[in-house]
């Protein structure tokens, strides 16, 4: 193991950070607060400023406005070599000429470290990343997946306070990314050092993360954990980002009968499905008689639930449907509700063929309303 690990953790504050390019703005006040030891990661569509803000941290750009703080310390104005970081790149960054070891050791000599304090960390950090054997070996000969174990394990050595990964798995094939992934999250546990890692893929940000800034045109739309934006997104970009199917997104009108809220779902025929909510929505009834943005997750419209509790909650939807898919563990079928194409995911017994008539339960109580003109969450 390495030494002093919980000595070296260190939270990482972001204070009111904005970055512009000449008249450009890429970062537009930027507020992070991450405990010693977490795993933060930076999700979001291209050219959202995730790599942009990676690259401040890291002391790689300078910041316009705002503070970055490494546990007591301001690194805001500190060099990239002052500021105890390392940083894992997409596209591994290793010398062609070098064999493994001479890659891990490179920056560990250039650091005037003694000759057996390089050999020892870098065996500890081959040993943690399982790559002992490839140390004699040079990049050509190693995969991809092997190759970003070296960079890993070269960021390792240098036994930093922070970790900041820049989308390392994405070069990779599916596969491998998944392996990966498992190996990264071991990794955390093992270091117990703080780590911020950035990625567009949704799926590494909800396995991975302890928390999770989700940013849009560069602004951080959600910052929480990855169970809160999950069920509790704060805007309709977090609900649609987040899941995979992408959450549904259909307007309907809020109505009210004996002080109860209900919308209905129409399906292609224009029959009436008539769902009565259950959630307790403190604000919802300001629109009723007005049009918003229900929002509801694939998987709480299902042909049936386990869960007995929640029986009173689940409310019967007749509809066509258009087509379906079979993947193997889940199906999805997709057929139209107030004219917008909604996909269910069910189990795969509840497949049914195409132009079928079907009877799915929604969980009325997982419900999510957002605005239609500010997109904002409505409670």
């Amino acid at each position: 193991m390495l030494s002093n690990n919980e000595e070296k953790m260190k939270s990482l504050i972001i204070e009111n950070l904005y970055k512009s390019y000449g008249s450009t703005e890429v970062l537009k006040g930027i507020n992070i607060s991450l405990e010693a030891g977490e795993f933060l990661v930076l999700v979001g569509p291209s050219g959202c400023g995730k790599s942009t803000l990676l690259s401040a941290i890291v002391g790689l750009d300078d910041v316009t406005i705002g503070s970055i703080k490494l546990g007591d310390k301001d690194i805001t104005n500190e060099a990239p070599k002052d500021r105890e970081l390392t940083m894992v790149f997409q596209s591994y960054a290793l010398y062609p000429n070098m064999t493994v070891y001479q890659n891990i050791e490179f920056g560990l000599k250039i650091s005037k470290y003694s000759k057996e304090e390089i050999q020892n960390r870098i065996n500890n950090a081959a040993e943690m990343l399982q790559i002992t054997e490839l140390l004699k070996r040079k990049p050509a000969q190693l995969s991809g997946g092997q190759r970003q174990r070296v960079a890993i394990a070269r960021s390792i050595s240098r036994e930093p306070t922070m970790y900041l990964f820049d989308e390392p798995l994405s070069n990779l094939d599916a596969e491998l990314r998944v392996k990966m992934r498992t190996e990264i999250k071991k990794l955390h546990k093992k270091v117990k050092k703080t780590m911020v890692y950035v990625t567009h893929d949704q799926i590494e940000a909800m396995t991975l993360a302890d928390k999770i800034a989700i940013m849009n045109k560069g602004i951080i739309q959600q910052f929480d954990t990855p169970e809160n934006v999950y069920a509790d997104p704060c805007n309709l970009f977090t609900a649609g980002f987040i899941g995979s199917p992408s959450m549904n997104f259909i307007n309907v009108e809020i109505q009210s009968k004996s002080e109860k809220l209900f919308i209905n779902l129409k399906n292609v025929d224009g029959e009436d499905n008539i769902i009565f909510l259950e959630g307790e929505y403190k604000d919802l009834v300001k629109y009723i008689g007005k049009t918003v943005t229900a929002g509801l997750r694939p998987e709480h419209i299902q042909n049936g639930f386990r869960d007995e509790s929640v029986k009173h909650e689940l409310k019967d939807v007749n509809a066509t449907v258009n087509f379906s898919e079979l993947t193997g563990a889940d199906g999805y079928l997709f057929l139209d509700l107030n004219n917008t194409e909604v996909v269910s995911r069910v189990s795969p017994s509840g497949m049914k063929n195409d132009g079928e008539k079907v009877t799915l339960k929604v969980w009325a109580k997982q419900i999510l309303f957002f605005d239609k003109d500010t997109h904002d969450r409505i409670k």
